[in-house]
């Protein structure tokens, strides 16, 4: 599992040791560059402190063993008179001036000059001055190196108490009982974990919401089912009860609409909940007048028996992006419940059109229409048009969640669900993607 404490540890070590590196390495170049500045003053100042007579001899050759300075001296002639270390590996010649010698042994700085009647050279290998460098550089870094495991504790410490917040924040949703929906408190808080807390609430909101609704959508469910179920039953006992055929035939009549009544609701309470938004499927490109298309020919059968007149007045083509059977759902709802309301003789006409990119479909029927006072509350659930209504058609029977179903699935699809007056005088309902 990863740790953003471990992270941030390693993370920051890694970025004190990289610039430890680079201090070093600039504190070391730093160094080199005033040893090389320090030595080659002080060839200069032996060169200038030996004496400008002429050598009489040969001077003894010694060999110190060390890896200081190397002399040599030649006279006019070209004789060398003096070499401190006969096997320093130096080419038996001198140049004038500073100069870098590369050698078997490694690199060495030397300098030549004329001292009175002789020619000096002065050799100093760079490994000495390298050394030099590279202790100071380790003497001023040293400290900071010793002190990195505090600096690793109290990273350590420091993110720990910076994460502290988080770990609130955690216990507080560990002991909340899951019906708690209640906004956390975000006082006290720093400003990195309040849009942590923020987004927290805000799906608290949401869920606190969507829990409401199901509960009061399971209320309404177990509110409408109960009727027709205890008509079905009511229905059942007097098919037990029936003393001849005639009635037995009369009660298993009315049996079989109470079970197709409870049927048809138990279908539109499973669409309304599958219209909710956790049941939104893929989507895909729709042909809105293919669908429509089908849609009224599977109900020009019922519509015919009906006594009404449906079909398509005009249809340009046109496409979505959503869930078929959720749109084949809605435009369904909305014909069934266009041609039930519409009186036998009367007519109901689909259109599809294209208004400024975005299409249209429009259901217009000669029924009674709805009063534009309840327009609005007709997309609730359960709810129906009072009796006061003008009904022309009395062998409705319905379930009030069309219509609230009809929405849900608009909404998913970005698009709007209106109602009107159509020409004929009945409603108008207007579908805007």
């Amino acid at each position: 599992m990863r740790s953003i404490r471990r992270q941030l540890l390693f993370w920051l070590l890694a970025i004190v040791l990289l610039g430890v590196g680079i201090a070093g390495w600039l504190i070391y170049r730093q160094a080199l560059a005033e040893a090389n500045e320090l030595f080659d003053y002080q060839l200069q100042e032996i060169a200038a402190a030996l004496p400008a007579e002429p050598f009489s001899q040969i001077l003894s050759s010694r060999d110190t063993g060390d890896e200081g300075i190397v002399l040599q001296i030649w006279n006019r002639n070209g004789v060398l008179m003096y070499y401190s270390h006969p096997r320093a590996p130096l080419a038996p010649r001198a140049e004038l001036g500073f100069s870098t010698e590369r050698t078997e042994r490694g690199d060495w700085r030397v300098y030549g000059a004329i001292v009175g009647d002789n020619v000096v050279q002065l050799a100093q290998p760079l490994s000495v001055r390298n050394r030099l460098a590279a202790n100071v550089a380790l003497r001023t870094l040293w400290p900071l190196i010793v002190l990195l495991p505090l600096l690793g504790v109290a990273v350590w410490g420091v993110v720990g108490r910076g994460l502290a917040p988080l770990r609130r924040v955690t216990g507080a949703l560990d002991t909340r009982h899951p019906e708690a929906l209640d906004p956390l408190p975000d006082s006290r808080l720093p400003l990195e974990v309040r849009p942590l807390v923020h987004a927290l609430n805000a799906l608290l909101e949401r869920l606190a919401i969507a829990l409401d609704t199901q509960k009061a959508f399971v209320a309404d469910a177990a509110h409408e089912l109960r009727t027709p179920l205890a008509a079905v039953q009511i229905q059942a006992q007097l098919v037990a009860r029936a003393h001849d055929d005639a009635a037995r035939s009369e009660a298993l009549t009315d049996l079989q609409a109470g079970v197709t009544r409870a049927t048809r609701l138990a279908e539109q309470l499973l669409a309304l909940a599958r219209a909710e938004p956790d049941g939104r499927e893929a989507a895909q490109q729709i042909d809105l007048d293919t669908l429509l298309h089908d849609c009224v020919a599977a109900y020009a059968p019922l519509a015919e028996r009906r006594g009404v007149d449906l079909g398509i007045e005009a249809s340009e083509p046109a496409f979505v992006r959503g869930d078929a059977e959720a749109l084949r759902v809605l435009f369904n709802n909305l014909i069934d419940n266009a041609t039930k309301y519409t009186p036998g003789g009367g007519r109901v006409d689909v259109c599809l059109h294209v208004t400024d990119g975005h299409p249209v479909v429009q259901i217009a029927d000669s029924g009674p229409g709805i009063p534009p006072e309840e327009r609005e509350r007709v997309f609730d659930r359960f709810y129906r048009v009072g009796a006061g209504a003008n009904r022309v058609r009395t062998d409705v029977a319905g379930s009030g969640l069309g219509l609230a179903i009809v929405r849900r699935i608009a909404l998913q699809h970005d698009a709007t669900v209106t109602l009107g007056e159509a020409r004929a005088g009945g409603l108008l309902v207007t579908v805007t993607f």
